[in-house]
């Protein structure tokens, strides 16, 4: 798998898209993420040693996993304790 960005304009950040297009995002980055992980584990498995690789992927699953979680923090209401 390359790696390719998820398409996400630069002009609308997250926190200005609205709520569908948030879920429609998270859902493309939650399925991306999952996809890079069981290309991760095949590549562990089937002993592929490209280990520059395999840490370039797992540093894009980390930056993906940075994206939901603002994602969902954004769609997520402030509720004061």
């Amino acid at each position: 798998m390359d790696e390719t960005p998820i398409d996400t304009p630069e002009a609308d950040p997250p926190e200005t898209l609205s709520e569908d297009d948030m879920r429609s995002l998270l859902s493309r980055l939650k399925t991306e993420h999952r996809a890079i992980d069981r290309e991760i584990k095949a590549m562990i498995e089937t002993g592929v040693t490209d280990m520059l690789k395999i840490k370039r992927m797992k540093k894009t699953k980390l930056a993906m996993k940075d994206k939901i979680a603002f994602i969902e923090n954004q769609m997520t209401p402030d509720i004061i304790a």
